[in-house]
């Protein structure tokens, strides 16, 4: 049984990727410093799977401890989530970015290469390519200057992974870019939990909807776009947590493969957030409050995936109904909130 570690396996993406995982066969430990997760999330992936993964309390950005992680466990491969990851926020604390992002990559790097590990995706975004000159997006377009700190770590991290590999022969790497995830596990067991006021969309929708939150912002609708707010491509977690496994897969099975490949993963289909809410009200009953506020910095005006790659050589696709996506963000937000 293969062993893969998951770094940042508490997190939303992470611990559906981890259940992912732990059902189609792997052996996985994750590491995670909670900084924006919860330790319960173990038992929700526990209920779901029927078994508990490994877990260790770690800082990636602390040399001696992850050396010191290495030197107990032997892993096959890497999955690469912890990062800080909020647009508005890495414009706010530059710095904090910076260091947390690419520190943590760099002594992941420096450890794969000296334990001879063949095989580590890097969870990377579609904020690389800034705002495209042409959509939908492939993975040739040119990746632009980033408009924020965040999308700049993104854009550095693979820059730094293209050319370690290029010193490690026994290391392949895959960079699947993100488009924007949403929706929770069918179980309703995990979800997008975000410590403090929710950043992305979703979640602040439902925990509006909930009522938790007074009222959902919607940041700007004077874009050009055919209601004024931003587009995006939201893709359901469960289905780009199925596209880990696949690159797994390809880089442990695969000797073939280029030594490093990137990916896009998004459904091919762009929304507004107008469109986001009227589909959530639609799909639940719930009405939703929200107030029109200013242009959040660091935010572009539309973007959605050219998928056809990632379909074709990953084996992949993402084809859950945004109905149904946005429905199992409700029913983890009432599930947590003990709402009926």
């Amino acid at each position: 049984m293969n062993k893969i570690l998951v770094t940042g396996g508490t997190g939303y993406i992470g611990s559906h990727t981890v259940v992912e995982l732990m059902e189609s066969g792997y052996e996985v430990i994750i590491i995670d410093n909670l900084s924006n997760s919860q330790i319960e999330v173990l038992d929700g992936i526990e209920k779901i799977t029927g078994r508990r993964p490994e877990f260790e309390k770690i800082d990636l950005c602390e040399k001696e401890t992850v050396e010191n992680f290495f030197n107990r466990n032997r892993v096959d491969g890497i999955i690469h989530f912890a990062a800080l990851k909020a647009v508005g926020e890495s414009v706010e604390k530059p710095l904090e970015y910076y260091h947390n992002n690419l520190e943590s990559l760099i002594i992941l790097l420096q450890e794969a290469k000296k334990r001879k590990i063949s095989s580590f995706v890097f969870s990377s975004s579609c904020t690389v390519y800034g705002q495209p000159d042409k959509l939908p997006v492939t993975e040739d377009a040119p990746v632009k200057q980033a408009l924020s700190p965040y999308g700049n770590t993104k854009q550095i991290s693979e820059e730094i992974i293209r050319d370690a590999i290029k010193t490690i022969p026994t290391l392949k790497a895959i960079s699947l870019r993100y488009f924007n995830p949403v929706g929770a596990h069918k179980s309703a067991l995990i979800g997008e939990l975000p410590v403090g006021v929710p950043l992305n969309l979703v979640p602040f929708l439902t925990q509006s909807a909930a009522g938790i939150r007074d009222k959902l912002k919607v940041w700007g609708n004077d874009y050009d776009t055919p209601d004024g707010t931003p587009i995006r491509d939201y893709i359901y977690v469960v289905d780009l947590a199925k596209a880990h496994v696949k690159a797994v897969e390809r880089l442990l099975n695969n000797k073939e493969i280029p030594q490093y490949e990137v990916f896009n993963l998004g459904t091919g289909k762009g929304n507004s957030v107008m469109e986001i809410i009227n589909t959530f009200e639609k799909a639940t009953g719930m009405k939703v409050n929200y107030d029109i506020k200013g242009r959040r910095e660091g935010d572009i005006v539309q973007v959605w995936a050219d998928t056809r790659y990632a379909n074709k050589i990953l084996g992949w696709k993402a084809d859950t109904p945004l109905s149904e996506v946005l429905a199992s963000a409700w029913n983890w937000e009432k599930k947590l909130r003990n709402l009926k």
